[in-house]
Order: structure tokens, then sequence, then C-alpha cells
């Protein structure tokens, strides 16, 4: 078994081995003296895992209650969330008592922001089904629902008390899902490690995956460790995510995956970054061969123009501009403040 421990506020463990999902009971007594678990699922995952967990968590001696969702980014609005919270209290879920979020990193998002917000915080539990919550949205502590204006605009910072990983998860992922996570996997090879970036550049993921999520899991934690909430370095985790988000909103969150926007995105920052001589030459290229290897988009259908003016709804933007995260080189990242007078030009438009 790979452990890391997060060292924020209450350090929280991250438990890394195949087969986790069957003996995710086992592990969660160790951290709560809850009497009843809820555990919140959506339509897919918990076909595949609901019973094998919710049978392990009983099998220690917990009450368990389970809440399902239509899988999709659609479900992640205030609607669902407010949903899973009345579930919760006609569950009779006390402040001692615990949540699961078994599925993806919708399902983490709206659980854990849901656990937030339940008689003003409870503990939960992450168990991450696919490739990109488990490399990413499951570890941190950030938590939200999407509203009409934009992605991620309402939410909290509220860190799990566990997080269980079991790659065998992934050998049930349509390939579809399996290449959305691996646009936040590029991404950490982008901004921290060109070392991971040239490894999936030349061999297959598929082949060293337990390696490349400790690796991914490693580098956040170091980053929420030393800025748990978004005060400076943490920043650099949406490398690709401004654009990508605004792709998202244009698409109304149908239709394109999570992986997908940002994989655009960070394609859209690293030309513009190169155009104004702030990045290394060649740089979006390699950007661009990765992502079409592993299956993700490298453009998106709607213009430039449409993309910028969507930006102006994220949540990272400052009355003065907006803080892009840019490359100097692969696994060389910095910030880059620019007002708002002077984004349009960033972007050649």
């Amino acid at each position: 078994m790979k452990k890391l421990t997060v060292n924020v506020g209450s350090a929280y463990e991250i438990l890394i081995e195949k087969g986790l999902i069957g003996e995710c009971g086992k592990y969660i007594g160790k951290i709560t003296r809850a009497k009843k678990i809820a555990i919140i699922s959506d339509s897919n995952v918990s076909a595949l895992y609901l019973d094998a967990a919710q049978s392990s968590i009983e099998g220690e001696g917990f009450a368990v209650e389970s809440f399902v969702f239509p899988a999709g980014e659609s479900s992640k609005n205030t609607s669902t969330l407010i949903s899973i919270v009345e579930f919760l209290a006609d569950s009779g879920l006390t402040r001692e008592d615990a949540v699961v979020a078994l599925g993806g990193g919708v399902c983490g998002d709206m659980a854990g922001f849901a656990a937030a917000i339940y008689l003003r915080g409870i503990k939960y539990i992450q168990i991450p089904t696919t490739l990109l919550s488990q490399v990413d949205s499951s570890v941190g502590g950030k938590t939200a629902v999407d509203l009409p204006q934009g992605k991620n605009l309402c939410g909290s910072f509220h860190q799990p008390s566990l997080v269980l990983i079991d790659p065998e998860a992934l050998n049930t992922l349509p390939n579809h899902y399996f290449s959305d996570g691996m646009g936040e996997v590029i991404k950490y090879g982008c901004i921290r490690s060109e070392k991971l970036f040239e490894r999936i550049e030349n061999e297959d993921a598929h082949d060293f995956i337990e390696e490349l999520i400790y690796e991914c899991v490693d580098i956040k934690r170091g980053v929420v460790e030393r800025d748990e909430k978004e005060a400076g370095e943490r920043a650099f985790l949406n490398f690709g995510h401004t654009a990508g988000h605004a792709i998202e909103k244009l698409h109304n969150f149908t239709g394109i995956s999570h992986g997908e926007a940002v994989g655009v995105g960070m394609v859209i920052i690293t030309e513009a970054g190169e155009k104004k001589g702030l990045t290394e030459a060649g740089t979006s290229e390699r950007i661009k061969g990765v992502l079409k290897k592993y299956g993700l988009k490298t453009s998106d259908n709607n213009s430039i123009e449409e993309i910028v003016s969507a930006m102006h709804s994220d949540k990272k933007r400052t009355g003065a501009g907006i803080k892009f995260i840019m490359l100097k080189s692969i696994g060389n990242s910095f910030i880059c403040p620019v007002e708002n007078d002077k984004i349009k030009e960033l972007f050649g438009i």
C-alpha cells in the first residue's frame, strides 16, 4: 500500500491500493466514531461499487444510508446539493456521523460541499473512482457546485478526513473517462514535473498507473500543505482552467468533459505565451501531441473571442483582472497577472 499524509488542519491520509473499495469499512472505522454513514454516489458508479462499499462499511458496525443522483456534470447544481443535504437530515445524521463520496469529481465536489454545510460541517471520506478524481479533485478540500453563471462558483474549502484510492476502479472506466483524467495528469507534468511529462509523452500511462497516481497526488499534497486556501502557490493548479472553465460554460456543461476543456485551455494559454515571448517556442506543440496521444481535444469550436469573454465569470478573477498560470517551459510555471483591459491583447484579439 502507498500512503501519503496531507498536513493541513486535521491531517489526513491518502491510501492507494488495489481492492480498497471492498475493504473501505476497515479504514473508515479507524478515523471516525460515527454510528451512521451516508454514501453519496452517482447512477453509473453505484451500479458497480455501491454494494461492495456498503457491505464493507456495514461489516464494521456502521448503519448505512445511500443517495444516488444521475451521473454527469449537469447534476452538479444547487438543486442536487439541497436534495443531498435534505437526505442527510432525513437520514438523521448527527455531527459525529460522516459522509462517503463514492464516485468521480462531480460526486466528490457535491458530497464534500454537502458535508461542509450540513450541521455547519461533518466529516467526509473520498473514495474516488475516476482517474481525474484520483489524481486531483479528491485531494485538497475544494468542494463546489456549478451556477448558471459559471463553474464551481458556489463552494467551500472542506478537507476530507480520509482518501481511499483504488486503482482497480479504473479498469471499468470507458476510454473517454481515462482520457478525461489524463487532462489533469498532463497539467501536473506541465506545471511541476518535466520528468512526468516526458514519461507520459514517451510511454503508455496505463503501464505505470499507480506510480502516476502517486506522483500527481504527491505534487498536489505539497502544494495544498503550503497553500491550503489558494492565497498563492495553489493557483498553479489552475493551469488551463481559466479558459477550460469558460469553454465548459459555453457548452452549458454538456458535451465536453472537464479534462478535455482543461486540455484546450492549456493549449490556448501556452500559445498566447509563445506569441508574447513568455513561453519557450514549441511548448504548445508538445502539449498538443500528448493531448492527442490520450484522445483529448486540442481546440474548441467556440471562437477565442467567445472563450475570452466567458472567462470574465471565472471565480479567480479579481476587480483588477485575471491571474493566468503560464509556462516558461514544460515543468516550469509562473503566475502572470493580466489587467482586464489587457486580456484581449494577451490572446491576440
